[in-house]
């Protein structure tokens, strides 16, 4: 049977805090309260199960100072930022990332919205995450290198067909 994907709620916040902590090399620490901030900002927040996997993006519009963010936000006028997507070790190779995607994508479309951006880190690199990404339709569209030189990321833009 296939977990289903829910929003997030609070109660859910200590364990994607810890899925979070997990996995900081890759995405960046977050602070509980820090979070709590930022899933009140999100345009989309959900988990799926017991927290197997979970995404947290946001819209132009978001109260959000990531450099990453902050470079779409500079270049599109309207648009949803994937600023996080986990996956438990124990759930990889469950379709969950592409099920969590794509539910972002069909929400996103019924919003009005035709554009989907991430980024993913070059240094540490992450090809993994650089194939998945194409396999979904995402193409490169910037870099940039961020936190005082510590970490390199490609920029990826997917348009939503209506």
């Amino acid at each position: 049977m296939t977990s289903p994907i829910d929003r997030i709620a609070q109660d859910n916040e200590a364990a994607i805090l810890a899925l979070n902590t997990e996995h900081a090399a890759e995405l960046s620490w977050l602070e509980a309260e820090r979070l709590s901030f930022l899933l009140g900002e999100a345009f989309y927040a959900r988990r799926i199960g017991d927290l197997e996997a979970f995404i947290m993006t946001f819209d132009q519009d978001a109260n959000y100072d990531s450099p990453n963010f902050v470079w779409f936000r500079e270049r599109y006028e309207r648009f949803i930022y994937v600023d996080r997507v986990v996956v438990a070790a124990h759930a990889r190779g469950r379709g969950h990332a592409r099920r969590l995607y794509q539910d972002l994508f069909d929400h996103a479309e019924r919003a009005g919205y035709a554009l989907v951006t991430c980024e993913v880190n070059i240094d540490p690199p992450n090809p993994a995450s650089d194939a998945f990404h194409a396999a979904l339709g995402f193409a490169e569209v910037g870099d940039a290198v961020i936190h005082g030189g510590k970490k390199a990321v490609r920029y990826y833009v997917r348009r939503i067909v209506a």
